[in-house]
């Protein structure tokens, strides 16, 4: 299974982005997924995931509200839609696969994509 996360790039703040995870495999449908993010200087952040029926979780308060986790299992993709995005969102951000696990601790995941960055401008 191989993950490759693309959307990421420079918007000013109060703006919106989506990113996406597109996992090569054939079981995609039956994979967890998680997107994770690091900020320069910091402990890598569980923003949420999505189990393969479709039901979410989300991580820090702070993005509650303002993101977005849905798949398309047809396109092989979880997405991340992010809105009202503040410059503390900066970060680089990471979809994460397990076929059992869809939780905060980023350990249980067995595959990770190599990250596309997020920079949210004052």
């Amino acid at each position: 299974v191989q993950l490759q996360a693309s959307g990421g790039g420079l918007v000013q703040a109060g703006g919106s982005l989506r990113l996406s995870c597109a996992v090569s495999g054939r079981t995609f449908g039956s994979y967890n997924m998680g997107w994770f993010r690091q900020a320069p200087g910091k402990e890598r952040e569980f923003v949420g995931g999505i189990r393969w029926r479709g039901s979410r979780t989300y991580g820090a308060d702070s993005v509650k509200g303002r993101f977005t986790i849905f798949r398309d299992n047809a396109k092989k993709t979880v997405y991340l839609q992010m809105s009202s995005l503040k410059p503390e969102d900066t970060a680089v951000y990471y979809c994460a696969a397990d076929p059992s696990f869809y939780g905060a601790d980023g350990r249980e995941y067995d595959y990770w994509g190599p990250g596309t960055l997020v920079t949210v401008s004052s």
